[in-house]
Protein backbone atom coordinates (compact mmCIF):
# COMPACT_ATOMS: atom_id res chain seq x y z
CA UNK A 1 0.00 0.00 0.00
CA UNK A 2 1.02 3.36 -0.88
CA UNK A 3 1.50 5.73 2.15
CA UNK A 4 1.16 9.51 1.94
CA UNK A 5 2.28 11.16 5.68
CA UNK A 6 1.80 14.94 5.72
CA UNK A 7 4.08 16.13 8.44
CA UNK A 8 7.60 15.56 9.37
CA UNK A 9 8.11 16.79 12.81
CA UNK A 10 7.93 14.53 15.61
CA UNK A 11 4.33 12.92 15.73
CA UNK A 12 4.59 12.56 11.51
CA UNK A 13 7.76 11.06 11.52
CA UNK A 14 7.23 8.39 13.94
CA UNK A 15 3.72 7.71 11.99
CA UNK A 16 5.90 7.28 9.06
CA UNK A 17 8.04 4.64 10.87
CA UNK A 18 5.23 2.15 11.78
CA UNK A 19 3.94 1.78 8.74
CA UNK A 20 7.71 1.74 7.06
CA UNK A 21 7.99 -1.33 10.12
CA UNK A 22 4.98 -3.04 8.77
CA UNK A 23 5.97 -3.04 5.04
CA UNK A 24 4.44 -0.07 3.69
CA UNK A 25 6.09 2.32 1.03
CA UNK A 26 5.92 5.60 2.46
CA UNK A 27 6.36 9.33 1.45
CA UNK A 28 6.99 11.85 3.90
CA UNK A 29 6.25 15.46 3.26
CA UNK A 30 6.55 18.91 4.46
CA UNK A 31 6.47 22.18 3.56
CA UNK A 32 10.56 22.92 3.54
CA UNK A 33 12.69 20.43 2.98
CA UNK A 34 14.77 21.06 6.47
CA UNK A 35 11.35 19.77 8.11
CA UNK A 36 11.72 16.68 6.15
CA UNK A 37 15.18 15.99 6.56
CA UNK A 38 14.49 16.49 10.52
CA UNK A 39 11.91 13.91 10.49
CA UNK A 40 14.13 11.39 8.48
CA UNK A 41 16.95 11.53 11.04
CA UNK A 42 14.05 10.41 13.52
CA UNK A 43 13.78 7.87 12.01
CA UNK A 44 17.01 7.00 11.18
CA UNK A 45 17.97 7.71 14.84
CA UNK A 46 14.97 5.19 16.35
CA UNK A 47 16.13 2.12 13.41
CA UNK A 48 19.90 2.58 14.56
CA UNK A 49 18.82 2.40 18.33
CA UNK A 50 17.36 -0.93 17.33
CA UNK A 51 20.44 -2.09 15.49
CA UNK A 52 22.26 -1.08 18.05
CA UNK A 53 20.27 -3.15 20.77
CA UNK A 54 20.26 -6.03 18.32
CA UNK A 55 16.62 -6.01 18.27
CA UNK A 56 17.35 -5.22 14.13
CA UNK A 57 19.51 -6.45 11.52
CA UNK A 58 21.48 -3.64 9.59
CA UNK A 59 19.87 -5.20 6.51
CA UNK A 60 16.49 -4.99 7.66
CA UNK A 61 17.44 -1.02 8.60
CA UNK A 62 18.23 0.03 4.93
CA UNK A 63 15.21 -2.27 3.28
CA UNK A 64 13.35 0.05 5.61
CA UNK A 65 14.86 3.05 4.46
CA UNK A 66 14.70 2.40 1.11
CA UNK A 67 11.03 1.96 1.32
CA UNK A 68 10.82 5.61 2.48
CA UNK A 69 10.94 8.62 -0.01
CA UNK A 70 10.12 12.63 0.67
CA UNK A 71 8.55 15.25 -0.81
CA UNK A 72 7.67 18.96 -0.54
CA UNK A 73 5.18 19.18 -3.60
CA UNK A 74 1.72 17.51 -3.06
CA UNK A 75 1.31 16.57 -6.21
CA UNK A 76 3.25 13.56 -5.64
CA UNK A 77 0.79 12.57 -3.52
CA UNK A 78 -1.30 11.35 -6.92
CA UNK A 79 -0.38 7.63 -6.52
CA UNK A 80 -1.51 7.58 -2.62
CA UNK A 81 -3.71 4.94 -1.37
CA UNK A 82 -4.17 6.48 2.19
CA UNK A 83 -3.09 9.67 3.34
CA UNK A 84 -2.30 10.61 7.17
CA UNK A 85 -2.22 13.97 7.84
CA UNK A 86 -0.60 14.79 10.93
CA UNK A 87 0.19 18.74 10.27
CA UNK A 88 -0.42 21.31 12.67
CA UNK A 89 -3.58 21.09 15.17
CA UNK A 90 -5.65 24.05 13.23
CA UNK A 91 -8.76 23.21 11.14
CA UNK A 92 -7.81 25.68 9.40
CA UNK A 93 -4.70 24.15 7.79
CA UNK A 94 -5.95 20.60 8.22
CA UNK A 95 -9.02 21.62 5.52
CA UNK A 96 -6.74 23.04 3.08
CA UNK A 97 -4.23 20.47 3.17
CA UNK A 98 -7.13 18.35 2.43
CA UNK A 99 -8.96 19.74 0.02
CA UNK A 100 -6.04 20.35 -2.25
CA UNK A 101 -4.75 16.62 -2.00
CA UNK A 102 -9.02 16.18 -2.90
CA UNK A 103 -8.15 17.54 -6.12
CA UNK A 104 -4.68 15.36 -6.29
CA UNK A 105 -5.58 11.70 -4.91
CA UNK A 106 -7.25 9.40 -6.89
CA UNK A 107 -10.82 8.37 -5.86
CA UNK A 108 -9.90 5.52 -3.81
CA UNK A 109 -7.97 7.45 -1.58
CA UNK A 110 -8.96 7.14 2.20
CA UNK A 111 -7.70 10.51 4.33
CA UNK A 112 -6.26 9.91 7.74
CA UNK A 113 -6.19 12.59 9.90
CA UNK A 114 -3.88 12.38 13.27
CA UNK A 115 -6.12 15.29 15.17
CA UNK A 116 -6.47 14.74 19.15
CA UNK A 117 -9.81 16.73 19.15
CA UNK A 118 -10.18 18.36 16.18
CA UNK A 119 -13.70 17.69 14.37
CA UNK A 120 -13.12 14.48 11.80
CA UNK A 121 -17.05 15.80 10.51
CA UNK A 122 -15.68 19.10 10.05
CA UNK A 123 -12.78 17.86 8.25
CA UNK A 124 -14.92 15.65 5.93
CA UNK A 125 -17.28 18.62 5.33
CA UNK A 126 -14.40 20.47 3.58
CA UNK A 127 -13.64 17.58 0.39
CA UNK A 128 -15.88 15.89 -2.06
CA UNK A 129 -15.18 12.49 -0.39
CA UNK A 130 -16.62 12.90 2.79
CA UNK A 131 -17.38 9.63 3.14
CA UNK A 132 -13.42 8.40 3.35
CA UNK A 133 -12.72 10.90 6.06
CA UNK A 134 -11.66 8.94 9.57
CA UNK A 135 -9.92 10.10 12.15
CA UNK A 136 -6.81 7.92 13.18
CA UNK A 137 -5.05 9.29 16.68
CA UNK A 138 -1.62 7.53 17.27
CA UNK A 139 -0.51 8.43 20.35
CA UNK A 140 3.34 9.55 21.37
CA UNK A 141 5.76 8.06 21.29
CA UNK A 142 3.97 6.46 18.30
CA UNK A 143 6.40 3.70 17.26
CA UNK A 144 6.10 2.49 20.63
CA UNK A 145 2.23 3.35 21.97
CA UNK A 146 -0.16 0.54 20.93
CA UNK A 147 -3.18 2.39 20.86
CA UNK A 148 -5.06 4.30 17.93
CA UNK A 149 -8.10 5.94 17.87
CA UNK A 150 -10.33 5.30 14.70
CA UNK A 151 -12.56 7.73 15.11
CA UNK A 152 -15.88 7.98 12.78
CA UNK A 153 -16.87 11.21 11.02
CA UNK A 154 -20.57 11.17 10.91
CA UNK A 155 -20.08 11.05 6.87
CA UNK A 156 -17.28 8.35 6.94
CA UNK A 157 -18.78 4.96 5.63
CA UNK A 158 -18.81 1.55 7.04
CA UNK A 159 -15.72 0.51 4.50
CA UNK A 160 -13.58 3.34 5.30
CA UNK A 161 -14.18 2.55 8.95
CA UNK A 162 -13.80 -0.88 8.01
CA UNK A 163 -10.32 -0.69 5.75
CA UNK A 164 -8.66 2.09 8.17
CA UNK A 165 -9.41 -0.41 10.80
CA UNK A 166 -8.00 -3.20 9.85
CA UNK A 167 -5.12 -0.92 8.35
CA UNK A 168 -4.37 0.21 12.10
CA UNK A 169 -4.62 -3.13 13.13
CA UNK A 170 -2.29 -4.54 10.53
CA UNK A 171 0.84 -2.06 11.97
CA UNK A 172 0.78 -4.10 15.11
CA UNK A 173 -1.33 -1.45 16.80
CA UNK A 174 -4.60 -2.16 18.88
CA UNK A 175 -7.19 0.03 17.08
CA UNK A 176 -10.65 1.16 19.03
CA UNK A 177 -13.96 2.13 17.43
CA UNK A 178 -14.54 5.95 18.24
CA UNK A 179 -17.66 7.46 17.14
CA UNK A 180 -16.58 11.74 17.22
CA UNK A 181 -17.41 13.20 20.22
CA UNK A 182 -15.35 16.14 21.54
CA UNK A 183 -11.90 14.70 22.88
CA UNK A 184 -12.81 11.20 21.93
CA UNK A 185 -11.94 8.89 24.38
CA UNK A 186 -8.02 9.38 26.03
CA UNK A 187 -7.97 13.08 25.46
CA UNK A 188 -11.45 13.81 26.92
CA UNK A 189 -10.35 12.12 30.13
CA UNK A 190 -6.30 12.57 30.15
CA UNK A 191 -5.74 16.52 28.92
CA UNK A 192 -8.47 17.79 31.97
CA UNK A 193 -6.69 16.01 34.68
CA UNK A 194 -3.40 16.95 33.65
CA UNK A 195 -5.07 20.60 33.93
CA UNK A 196 -6.50 19.80 37.43
CA UNK A 197 -3.17 18.59 38.26
CA UNK A 198 -1.62 22.45 37.28
CA UNK A 199 -4.07 23.90 39.34
CA UNK A 200 -2.81 21.75 42.39
CA UNK A 201 0.83 23.14 41.00
CA UNK A 202 -0.79 26.64 40.69
CA UNK A 203 -2.35 26.36 44.30
CA UNK A 204 0.88 25.38 46.01
CA UNK A 205 -0.45 22.30 47.26
CA UNK A 206 2.29 20.03 45.97
CA UNK A 207 5.34 19.89 44.02
CA UNK A 208 5.04 18.42 40.54
CA UNK A 209 7.17 15.51 41.49
CA UNK A 210 5.02 14.80 44.53
CA UNK A 211 1.64 15.27 42.91
CA UNK A 212 3.43 12.73 39.88
CA UNK A 213 4.46 10.01 42.36
CA UNK A 214 1.25 10.30 44.24
CA UNK A 215 -0.61 9.53 40.94
CA UNK A 216 1.73 6.86 40.12
CA UNK A 217 1.65 5.15 43.37
CA UNK A 218 -1.98 6.26 44.64
CA UNK A 219 -3.37 5.46 41.01
CA UNK A 220 -1.47 3.03 39.37
CA UNK A 221 -0.54 5.38 36.48
CA UNK A 222 2.90 4.16 34.73
CA UNK A 223 3.86 8.00 34.01
CA UNK A 224 2.44 10.94 36.20
CA UNK A 225 0.20 13.58 34.72
CA UNK A 226 2.85 16.34 34.61
CA UNK A 227 5.77 14.63 32.98
CA UNK A 228 2.69 12.77 30.80
CA UNK A 229 1.91 16.66 29.47
CA UNK A 230 5.46 17.41 29.22
CA UNK A 231 5.55 14.42 27.13
CA UNK A 232 2.30 15.41 24.64
CA UNK A 233 3.65 19.18 24.56
CA UNK A 234 1.86 22.14 26.29
CA UNK A 235 0.73 23.90 23.30
CA UNK A 236 -1.10 21.01 22.35
CA UNK A 237 -2.76 20.05 25.40
CA UNK A 238 -3.93 23.79 25.47
CA UNK A 239 -4.93 23.40 21.99
CA UNK A 240 -7.29 20.17 23.22
CA UNK A 241 -8.88 22.10 26.25
CA UNK A 242 -9.58 24.78 24.18
CA UNK A 243 -11.47 22.60 21.29
CA UNK A 244 -13.31 20.57 24.78
CA UNK A 245 -14.34 23.94 26.22
CA UNK A 246 -15.77 24.99 22.44
CA UNK A 247 -17.85 22.24 21.61
CA UNK A 248 -18.99 21.46 24.93
CA UNK A 249 -18.98 25.43 26.98
CA UNK A 250 -18.72 23.26 30.13
CA UNK A 251 -16.22 25.31 32.18
CA UNK A 252 -14.75 22.23 33.69
CA UNK A 253 -13.01 22.31 30.80
CA UNK A 254 -11.83 25.35 30.71
CA UNK A 255 -7.97 25.67 30.13
CA UNK A 256 -6.16 26.21 33.91
CA UNK A 257 -4.39 30.11 33.52
CA UNK A 258 -0.85 28.06 34.38
CA UNK A 259 -1.21 26.43 31.08
CA UNK A 260 -1.77 29.21 29.08
CA UNK A 261 1.48 31.24 30.62
CA UNK A 262 3.54 28.06 30.10
CA UNK A 263 2.95 28.04 26.16
CA UNK A 264 3.60 31.88 26.40
CA UNK A 265 6.65 30.96 27.80
CA UNK A 266 7.66 28.36 25.58
CA UNK A 267 8.48 25.66 28.03
CA UNK A 268 6.09 23.04 26.35
CA UNK A 269 7.95 20.18 27.84
CA UNK A 270 10.22 17.83 26.60
CA UNK A 271 10.41 19.28 22.70
CA UNK A 272 11.40 22.45 24.05
CA UNK A 273 13.52 20.63 26.60
CA UNK A 274 11.33 22.51 29.39
CA UNK A 275 8.08 22.37 30.90
CA UNK A 276 7.27 21.03 34.70
CA UNK A 277 11.02 19.23 34.57
CA UNK A 278 13.54 19.83 32.74
CA UNK A 279 15.04 17.54 29.66
CA UNK A 280 18.81 17.64 28.23
CA UNK A 281 17.38 19.63 25.40
CA UNK A 282 15.21 19.13 22.93
CA UNK A 283 13.08 15.50 22.92
CA UNK A 284 15.76 14.26 25.37
CA UNK A 285 15.34 12.90 28.76
CA UNK A 286 14.68 14.39 31.70
CA UNK A 287 17.69 16.10 34.04
CA UNK A 288 17.39 14.55 37.43
CA UNK A 289 18.37 16.86 40.16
Amino acid sequence: MNICVFGAGNMGARIAEVFLNAGHDVKLFDVKQEFIDRGVSIIEGDLSFLVSKGKLAEEEKAARLARLTTAVDRQEAKDADFVMEVILERMDLKKELLRELDGICPPHTIFGSNTSALSPTELAAAVSRSDKVIGCHFFNPAQIMKLVEVTRAIQTSDETFKTAFELMASLGKTPVAVNEGPGFVVNRILIPMMNEAMGIVADGIASPADIDVAMQLGAGMKAGPLHTADLVGHDVNLAIMETLYRETGDPKYRPHPLMRKMVRAGWLGVKSGKGFFEYDGPFGKEIVK
